[in-house]
Parts: C-alpha cells; sequence; structure tokens
C-alpha cells in the first residue's frame, strides 16, 4: 500500500477508523485525530493532513449518507477502499466482572448493534458517547470502576482494559466499508477497477433506466446506488452509484455516454476494488 505521513481519521487511536488507517497505508507517521468528519474533512481541503479515512457503510446499518455529501460538495477524491469486520468488545479495567458494571458507554451505532446481549443484564444503563475508543481512553485515565465501553480489541491494548466478553454484536458477520479520500487522485490506470460517480436526473418515468442499461451494455457492474434529494429542488434526486469493470476501457465508454444523458455528471474516485 503507498505511504503517507499524516493521515485524518475518525475518532482517535483504538477507533475503527484508526484500524483501517493502519491496515491500508504502509507505516504510516502521525495520525490527526478528528472527533467529527466535518472536522476530518476540514484538515484535508486545509493541507493538515495527506488523506483521510471515511466509512461509507455498514453491512447492516447501510449507508452513511452526509459523508457523500461531504465528498461530493468539498470536491474530495475516492482513491481506494477497506472492508473491516467489525467486532464489538465489551471491556472495563481489570478485575471486574459483567455483573459489577453499571453503565456502558459507547458509540449509538455500537449500542444498537449489540442491543440483543443487553437484554440478559437490565440493570446495566447504556450511555450514547461520541467515540467507541474515547470512552475506552476516559475509563483507562480516569480509572472509571463499574463503567464498561463497547469498543475494538486494539482499544483494550492501548488502553490497557480487560474483555469482559468479546464480539457481543446481534449479527456476527457485521462489516463496514471505509473509503480513502484525498484532494487529488493518485491512482495508476492499470490498478482501476472500481469507480464512484454522481449525476443528476430530470424526474421522468425511465431516466434512470436508461442510465442502468448503458452501464449493463458496456459491461459494467452495479454494486451500489444511493440517491439524495437535492434540497433546493424539490423531487429532483442526486444518485451515487459504484461500479465495478475488467477493462478500463469499458468504463471510458460509459462515462461519455452518461455524461451526455445524465446532469451533473461528476467522479468521486477511480481505484481499486477491495473485494476483487
Amino acid at each position: 500500500m503507498k505511504s503517507v505521513f499524516n493521515i485524518a481519521i475518525q475518532g482517535i487511536k483504538g477507533s475503527f477508523h484508526h484500524s483501517v488507517a493502519e491496515n491500508y497505508f504502509n507505516n504510516p507517521q502521525c495520525f490527526e485525530e478528528c472527533m467529527t468528519f466535518d472536522v476530518l474533512v476540514d484538515s484535508l481541503i486545509n493541507g493538515k493532513t495527506e488523506a483521510a479515512v471515511m466509512a461509507l457503510e455498514n453491512s447492516i446499518a447501510g449507508s452513511i449518507i452526509p459523508n457523500y455529501a461531504l465528498i461530493d460538495v468539498n470536491d474530495l477524491m475516492i482513491v481506494g477502499e477497506y472492508y473491516l469486520d467489525i467486532q464489538h468488545h465489551l471491556m472495563a479495567l481489570p478485575n471486574q466482572s459483567i455483573e459489577e458494571i453499571k453503565e456502558v458507554h459507547s458509540h449509538p451505532m455500537a449500542l444498537l448493534q449489540c442491543k440483543e446481549f443487553f437484554k440478559s443484564y437490565p440493570e446495566i444503563k447504556l450511555v450514547e458517547a461520541k467515540d467507541t475508543a474515547d470512552v475506552a481512553k476516559q475509563i483507562s485515565e480516569r480509572q472509571l470502576q463499574g463503567i464498561a465501553a463497547i469498543a475494538s480489541e486494539t482499544a483494550s491494548k492501548l488502553y490497557e482494559l480487560d474483555i469482559l466478553q468479546k464480539s457481543i454484536q446481534t449479527i456476527k458477520h457485521n462489516e463496514t466499508r471505509f473509503v480513502i479520500v484525498k484532494r487529488d487522485s493518485d491512482t495508476l490506470e492499470s490498478e482501476i477497477n472500481k469507480a464512484s460517480l454522481k449525476f443528476e436526473l430530470d424526474h421522468k418515468r425511465g431516466s434512470l433506466a436508461a442510465i442502468l442499461n448503458v452501464l449493463s451494455d458496456c459491461k459494467l457492474n452495479l454494486t451500489k446506488i444511493q440517491s439524495l434529494p437535492k434540497i433546493n429542488t424539490p423531487w429532483k434526486y442526486a444518485f451515487f452509484i459504484d461500479v465495478t469493470f475488467d477493462v478500463y476501457s469499458d468504463f471510458d465508454k460509459a462515462k461519455s455516454i452518461v455524461n451526455i444523458m445524465a446532469e451533473n455528471f461528476k467522479i468521486l474516485g477511480e481505484y481499486k476494488n477491495a473485494k476483487s
């Protein structure tokens, strides 16, 4: 994988974004910890960081729609992707049992994905927090007895917490797709076999079907489609799609045709398919 010096991640070290950055990049030197995606994008736009990691969709919860808009509005380029198997672990300070835990703090999504586990512990209060790893850090630094976090195994090691129960998520196969974004594309054409596109269509019969037929005729495989309403134009939508292909010339042909048929056609990224 490519080397970068400074990477923006949502959350702190020990978060799932941190794990992706370490797995995707070759020996990253520095992490810019951002508590929100807006701050993360600002760090990239302002040149404070070279690349950023952004979660885009989860196999259980679906798309993180605001992040599509952030990439689009700020003219960022997707240069890669990474699928991370999400394992939620319950952790606390050493020498405690689950029966001693009074509260569990974590990100709302983590709490939601683990709600079935806590039906067996109705006395435990579930508390929403901004970041999974930050909760683990606070428990460690403040030596909070009786409070547990739901976070990654990396977080438990970084902040010296004991895992009380592993993999407490309801659905055991829980995967999140992350994208790597930069200000400009740096992917070689020979590596490209996937792309993320955006376009707009008039609200009339068959307009979307016509675009999809073009993709099929050009031997492209549609792997994702997400619509977003245009706030200032009622009943008009922007479509965000992902396509995969074997030959770049097929994609090049499709781009030319869709650019004519659709409005405000835009390439959000051309990169290597992580599933290929």
